[in-house]
């Protein structure tokens, strides 16, 4: 097979070309009837679009060793090392399209340029690049997550290789929610000051140093950079530091309007390396040449205080770092980390929280989301939220891994799995106390269970002898409405719970649009709709195959008139009447709020789908039985699907699962418009006979619903040994 020709890209920095909000939702013709496409496995077959005859060769495929894993030839993001390195590094194509970010930031209200205090986490996870390298996925038991992004408003991706490029998966999880995700450029010690000393000599130099970091966080779809230079300076470099950081954001904003770029607390004007713990005269000029300053952790609160005086604004581009560790001579840290954010806000400066993955490294490893949601659960008092601004909404809760992938309930692959940039739409985590005795409601990812993807989300509690019902609220929005608006909801109870469990939708007056404070709010309840609605049977088509066994489905209708949509909330309503705490314990599948308009999904086809850098390798002690690697590559009109399902047929395995020559099992994900197939098992083809492998691409629409396989996209792979060809032994 030719392979393509890698394409060097040169994107036009001016533009922004890549970074437009998804603010166009589905909409066109709607699904006929019986075109259950969704079905895959039970469709007698589909036809190829493409054909490719390939003959077999058992070469080892020459692919680049920073963008690929050596052992598997999976996918991975990479980091850069060395000046050299970075000077040289071009953004080729077909080498590592696979790292740029297909999901773009998502607008948030407030504006996160707003003068409120923000937070900033940096993520530190032992060195960084494990199981998250993985662009596609990895098979792992307990991975990390994080999923309290909508109280969070910057995440900084951290490690000591000079220049850190997030891997894609958190910067599409971050940019799902609404939260910029900055890069690391770090020097440190002998050898960053050499590196240091190189790009400082004079404005041609630094100018030339950052004009390749700008391209690079273009090129990747991230959105800043922490620079963090811990190395003593001369004079001559110092003294460029604050032209090199001012030319940086202003060619940062220039390729990426809402960009940042972060000065880091340790090198003075002088040049001498000496963290100041505050923002002072020694360092303010650093500040002044960039977006904000990320202060050192050793701070006292007389620090603040002085910081207060010093400044008549900017306080929130201050971050006050804060050591989840508790290294050193600090405040807080560990499970007192909030007495730092008390601290923090008491002084309205912004928070940085640095290694958040204590709870993950140093606790154990099978009680992580227990001890997570005990950590975020103490600071949520001092983490102002931001909300959800457009339309559809659509989440099944799932936190970008499981024990299974599901399906509409049902389980579609089994085996656990983990891929960041899996995870949808997170809610807002908390502990509700609803009277001073012992009751409370608490709200968590579920991962035994999901209707979608791995994850469900669980609510359990009691609703108390004092009360009839309680009120959980999940998201908050900042939506205008449609005249119409369509809400599905997707729900498990426990058996012999006896509660009832609606949606609940809280709105206030377009007038209100720019008001801080709500004067008028209505509380929504509405009335389910009945399964012979012609809305909700559209809806089932569109969500085909469709049989909820164990969950309990109701759908919704709101006719609204000038107001906004605010919050989602989930109420539990006892239905006994006597005066006896009820306990319950309650899995919510997905939520879906849509513009009734938008119910018709418009069926745009994949095309051009191709498959280059094709690779093969024997089984051991298989005879009939070969691996196949393969990139598979189409087009798609940018910002109308959520992500793409590859699905596969004609294998012998599929996860140490023997399958059937005509039975149609999911490989995998992707958000972008290529994908990796990686180790396939298949039918070894004898000398003198040819076999052949199917492939289908299937758009999700950014409302969640899976096209059928009219929009599909299809390539068979036929496949031969050369007579020449070493057998299969």
């Amino acid at each position: 097979m030719e392979q393509s020709k890698k394409r060097r890209f040169e994107p036009e920095l001016g533009t922004g070309a890549g970074r437009a909000a998804e603010d166009e939702a589905e909409s066109g013709t709607a699904l006929t009837p019986g075109d259950n496409g969704n079905d895959l496995a039970l469709t007698p077959g589909f036809s190829a679009e493409q054909q490719i005859d390939h003959i077999i060769q058992y070469d080892a495929l020459q692919l680049p060793g920073r963008c690929y894993d050596s052992d598997t030839t999976a996918p991975v993001s990479f980091y850069i090392s060395s000046l050299a390195e970075l000077q040289s590094w071009q953004p080729f194509i077909q080498d590592e399209n696979f790292n740029r970010a297909a999901t773009p930031l998502a607008p948030r209200q407030p504006l996160l340029q707003c003068d409120r205090p923000r937070t900033l986490v940096c993520h530190d996870m032992a060195g960084g690049y494990l199981s998250d390298r993985f662009i596609q996925g990895v098979h792992e038991e307990n991975p990390f997550v994080f999923y309290h992004w909508l109280y969070i408003d910057i995440f900084v991706y951290f490690s000591h290789h000079m220049v850190t490029i997030p891997p894609v998966c958190w910067t599409n999880a971050a940019h799902k929610h609404g939260v910029a995700i900055l890069g690391t450029f770090i020097t440190e010690w002998e050898a960053g000051a050499a590196i240091c000393e190189a790009f400082l000599e004079n404005e041609e130099t630094f100018r030339a140093m950052a004009d390749k970091l700008v391209l690079i966080a273009h090129f990747f779809q991230f959105d800043g950079w922490l620079v963090n230079i811990e190395n003593e300076l001369s004079l001559n470099a110092v003294k460029n530091v604050p032209g090199f950081l001012s030319y940086f954001r202003s060619s940062m904003q220039q390729a990426v309007p809402h960009s940042l770029v972060i000065w880091y607390d340790s090198v003075l004007e002088t040049g001498h390396l000496e963290w100041q713990n505050e923002l002072n005269q020694h360092n303010k000029q650093f500040f002044d040449s960039c977006d904000g300053i990320f202060l050192n952790y050793n701070w006292k609160e007389e620090h603040l205080k002085r910081m207060v005086t010093l400044m008549e604004e900017r306080h929130a581009d201050v971050y006050v770092g804060v050591d989840v560790f508790g290294r050193g001579d600090v405040i807080g840290g560990e499970f007192t980390t909030n007495l730092s954010l008390e601290l923090i806000r008491k002084y309205n400066f912004s928070a940085a929280i640095f290694a958040p993955g204590w709870v993950y490294e140093t606790l154990e490893r099978e009680k992580f989301h227990q001890n997570q949601h005990k950590f975020w659960n103490l600071l949520t008092e001092y983490l102002p939220i931001h909300s959800i601004c457009t339309l559809p909404f659509a989440t099944s809760f799932c936190q970008g891994f499981g024990k299974n992938l599901y399906r509409n309930g049902m389980v579609e692959a089994p085996g656990n799995w983990f891929n960041l940039s899996a995870q949808e739409i997170q809610p807002l985590f908390s502990d509700q106390q609803l009277d001073p005795a012992s009751s409370c409601v608490k709200t968590h990812g579920c991962s035994e269970d999901a209707w979608n993807g791995g994850c469900c989300l669980l609510i359990e509690g009691l609703v108390p002898a004092t009360r009839s019902n309680v009120s959980v609220r999940l998201f908050s929005l900042q939506v205008p409405s449609p005249p119409k608006v369509f809400v599905a909801f997707v729900y498990k109870l426990e058996d012999g719970v006896k509660v009832v469990v609606n949606p609940e939708l809280t709105i206030r007056p377009l007038s209100q649009c720019n008001s801080e404070m709500a004067l008028t709010v209505d509380v929504l309840k509405p009335l389910p709709l009945p399964e012979d609605n012609a809305l909700v049977q559209k809806f089932i088509q569109n969500c085909a195959p469709w049989s909820p066994e164990g969950w309990t489905t109701s759908f919704y209708l709101l006719e609204l008139t000038d107001c906004i949509l605010q919050d989602i909330s989930v109420n539990i309503t006892r239905l006994l009447k006597d005066q006896q705490d009820v306990q319950f314990k309650c899995r919510i599948g997905e939520i879906k709020v849509l513009d009734i308009a938008r119910l018709r999904v418009e069926q745009k086809p994949v095309e051009k789908l191709t498959v280059f850098d094709i690779s093969w390798k024997k089984v051991p002690e298989a005879t009939d039985q070969l691996y196949l690697s393969a990139t598979l590559q189409w087009t798609y009109p940018p910002n109308t699907a959520s992500c793409f399902k590859i699905y596969s047929r004609g294998l012998n395995y599929h996860k140490k699962q023997k399958v059937t020559d005509s039975q149609t099992v999911c490989v995998g994900r992707t958000n972008a418009n290529l994908y990796r197939v990686v180790d396939l098992i298949l039918h070894h083809a004898p000398i003198g006979t040819s076999r052949h492998v199917e492939f289908l691409v299937q758009p999700v629409t950014r409302a969640g619903f899976a096209l059928p396989q009219s929009a599909c996209g299809r390539l068979t792979v036929n496949y031969a040994q050369s007579p020449g060809t070493d057998n299969v032994q």
